[in-house]
């Protein structure tokens, strides 16, 4: 008997065991008799079907739990495996289980729990080989880091560590042209395999059969990004089934959208250049989001062959290749009718671009500060980071070797720095293109002033008609001078400060007192560096302190924010806003600045554009400064070396004025009007101010003087008795002799012996060329009629 039959019979079960039958020997004698053959010759063949049927009470349990017969009914026999019974017309025969009768059904009985046993294996197994050598999705993830402007433009990025431009790249930043092109041409039923298509594949098969080579590939879009973040030398068959088992892998743990993700990303484009994005930026200058037809068909061709189809190395293959994919009929009918031809004659570019490099030394410090972040967000804008870099490079150009310049540009009610140029070339060693000079303490020259005035203002100690004196003056020790080396003598506080003459600002700022300024300056959380040990003294008022660019246009941000201090920030260090406390300026003050520098003539070759500005130069021609604003944006600049070395001639009104408004003009923004004025901000005229603000004078004692009376005349040069040479023995041959006087009142009218000067002059200077030598008495006279007189002897 067979190995199956004895396990389909032969077997009693019950909830003790297996109970074995009865030998042949104890079953009764169930043979029929002479009358039961006659009875069933009578009865139909149907009745004997029925009786050969079991009912449900032919069947009980014995008293030992076990199956037995019962009641004339034959067991199983365990030798024979056969159930005696009544053939048809009453005579005993044998039925046979259906298992036996149908050996195909057992077979199948027997096979399906091993399969289903096999299977759950092989299941558990993959599962496990699934989990235990996944995808290399993490390593995918490694991408160029890049620094992104406030509109998510990119200013710069970082190749990877294997030195490629990788930028991350989704279907969000593509055209939605070149992705249908994309899968038309690579993977048309993209959407909807699980990763290996198996039309594809089997066309591949049955064309290497039939002719003896590979003829088309069966590579999908999943198979290829398989390949793209694991990469293998070789193209062998294990490696092809490798990439086809990564492939399911990947379809079982990303979305279609991703995978075209990590495509667009890894997509090769020759060279180091990887990914749809770096690709766009390098051939055609500009992010794939809006490309044309024969732009996308050209990065769809690319990446099959990506070194020998580069266009500035191999034009014609690049162009055979785009033809190839615009001639498919897929991607003819995913771009339109007529599209194709109209693709086919448009050029190609031959010559590879520069990806984005603005903003060098921010970017920098974005890495520096957070190296593992790969998206550095700022709040620069593009647009004018470029006009602004660009305006530096010329600039620096035509003022010579070795000098530099930095910008720095901010929004005045947010605080926001839209620009940031650290030097005038990253990249040119012989300016110290690397240093960051915005971030460098300097000098600032004249540049302060304004808050000084506006000190004054706030403070009602002048106003913009008030008559001050510039003339030589000694502050206990301490004697400015114009940078000129000249003296206006009278003037008017607004057109001090337009001249940016020294000695009225030290007056005024000996009025108010240099602590007090640097308590303002504190306001606007600005700590210019003094000198150690040093307290603030009057030469802060002329450059004698430490200041940065980026400070400087921090404390001109609140000036021109209505005396609001404002914060500057980049989004990578410090953050903008507005900042908490005190006004650094009074409303009205600030305005009263505002208006004075708005009328301050433009650098020549520069036309009025509605801004207000204030130049500085350092001592010994070191630093150039130029700070300006209109009613939203304020812009700085510094020129200079950053080897602290002196530039002769170099000025902040000849330098650094010209590239302000060029930097203003570049910027592509356009010039908000100032503020009106405020409540209270009143400009009178010199007759119509109280008698306290005619003229501002300080007493001998220190104290404001409230008298509106100018001093009298005083000739300071030449002195009296003094013995001067002026070479030659007559008028032709003679130099002229330099007059000089303070106080008064203008206009004046000099005498030499008695005899009048042929011009009347405002000014405190003049000249006078004798007849010839001796002693000569000089004489002036002033508006009032004071005169004062010297008496001198020409050689």
């Amino acid at each position: 008997m067979s190995f199956l039959r004895k396990l389909f019979i032969g077997f009693g079960m019950s909830r003790k065991g297996v109970v074995p039958a009865p030998p042949p020997s104890a079953l009764p004698d169930v043979s029929p008799t002479g009358e039961e053959n006659r009875d069933a010759a009578a009865r139909s063949p149907a009745a004997i079907e029925l009786e050969r049927r079991p009912s449900a009470g032919d069947v009980a349990s014995n008293s030992g739990g076990g199956w037995g017969p019962k009641r004339g009914h034959s067991p199983i026999s365990p030798l024979v495996g056969e159930m005696p019974g009544r053939a048809e017309g009453g005579a005993v025969g044998t039925v046979k289980p259906d298992c036996f009768r149908h050996p195909r059904l057992g077979a199948i009985l027997i096979a399906l729990p091993i399969v289903l046993v096999l299977t759950a294996l092989t299941i558990v197994g993959l599962e496990w080989a699934d989990k235990a050598f996944p995808p290399p999705l993490e390593e995918a993830g490694t991408v160029s880091a890049e620094v992104l402007d406030k509109d998510g433009r990119l200013l710069r990025a970082f190749a990877t560590k294997d030195g490629l431009w990788r930028l991350k790249t989704t279907v969000e930043d593509v055209d939605p042209r070149f992705l249908n092109m994309l899968i038309a041409y690579e993977d048309q039923r993209f959407r909807d395999h699980h990763g290996v298509d198996p039309l594809a594949l089997g066309r591949a098969v049955l064309q290497f059969v039939t002719s003896g080579r590979i003829v088309s590939g069966a590579s999908t879009l999943s198979m290829q990004v398989a390949r793209l973040i694991e990469p293998r030398g070789e193209r062998t068959l294990p490696a092809k089934l490798l990439q086809l088992v990564r492939a399911i892998q990947i379809e079982l743990r990303l979305s279609k959208d991703q995978i075209l993700d990590l495509y667009l990303t890894h997509a090769p484009y020759g060279g180091n250049l990887e990914g749809v994005r770096a690709a766009s930026l390098a051939w055609f200058g500009k992010e794939p989001r809006r490309l044309s037809v024969a732009e996308a068909a050209l990065l769809v061709a690319l990446p099959q062959l990506p070194e020998k189809r580069r266009p500035d190395r191999n034009l014609a293959a690049a162009e055979a290749a785009r033809k190839r994919v615009l001639g498919r009929a897929a991607v003819a009918n995913a771009i339109g009718d007529g599209e194709a031809e109209r693709a086919a004659v448009a050029a190609i570019p031959t010559r590879r671009l520069q990806l984005p490099a603005y903003a060098a030394h921010l970017a920098e410090v974005a890495r520096r500060k957070e190296p593992t972040i790969l998206q550095h967000h700022t709040t620069l804008r593009r647009d004018i980071q470029r006009g602004l870099e660009a305006v530096a490079r010329e600039g620096a150009a035509k003022l010579g070797p070795k000098v530099s310049v930095a910008m720095v540009m901010a929004d005045v009610r947010s605080g926001e720095i839209v620009g940031e140029v650290g030097s005038a070339d990253y990249f040119d060693a012989s300016r110290a293109g690397w240093t960051d000079m915005t971030r460098v303490t300097r000098s600032p020259g004249s540049t302060l002033k304004p808050f000084i005035y506006g000190l004054a203002f706030e403070e009602g100690l002048v106003a913009q008609e008030t008559i001050i004196e510039d003339r030589p003056a000694d502050f206990f020790g301490y004697r400015p001078r114009n940078f000129d080396m000249s003296y206006q003598g009278d003037v008017s506080i607004r057109q001090a400060l337009q001249l940016s003459l020294n000695v009225p600002a030290i007056r005024l700022l000996d009025a108010v007192g240099p602590a007090r300024l640097m308590v303002r300056f504190r306001r606007a959380d600005v700590r210019p560096a003094l000198p150690p040990n040093e307290a603030p003294g009057l030469a802060i008022g002329l450059g004698g302190l430490g200041i940065s660019l980026r400070d400087l246009v921090q404390l001109y941000a609140g000036l021109a924010n209505r005396g609001w201090p404002v914060r500057l920030g980049d989004g990578i260090e410090g953050k903008a806003g507005l900042i908490d406390g005190e006004p650094l300026l009074s409303t009205v003050a600030a305005w009263q600045i505002a208006d004075i520098l708005s009328d301050v003539l433009p650098p020549a070759g520069s036309r009025q554009r509605g801004i207000a500005y204030k130049t500085g130069t350092s001592y010994g021609y070191r630093d150039a400064w130029s700070v300006g604003f209109d009613g939203r944006y304020v812009l700085g600049v510094w020129v200079g070396r950053p080897d602290n070395g002196a530039v002769p001639g170099l000025t902040g009104y000849g330098a650094a004025a010209p590239i302000l408004f060029e930097g203003f003009a570049k910027s592509g923004i356009a010039i908000t009007p100032l503020p009106d004025p405020p409540a209270g901000a009143v400009r009178f005229a010199q007759a119509d101010l109280p008698i306290s603000q005619r003229r501002f004078s300080m007493t001998a004692s220190g104290l404001l003087s409230a008298s509106a009376r100018e001093p009298a005349p005083q000739i300071v040069f030449p002195p009296e008795g003094a013995r001067v040479e002026l070479g030659g023995t007559n008028s032709e041959t003679m130099m002229p002799l330099t007059l000089k006087l303070q106080g008064g009142r203008a206009p004046f009218r000099w005498l030499a012996n008695g005899r009048p000067l042929p011009d009347v002059t405002r000014r405190r200077t003049s000249q006078w060329l004798p007849d010839g030598g001796g002693y000569s008495t000089l004489t002036v006279i002033d508006a009032a009629g004071r005169a004062a007189s010297v008496r001198v002897f020409v050689e």
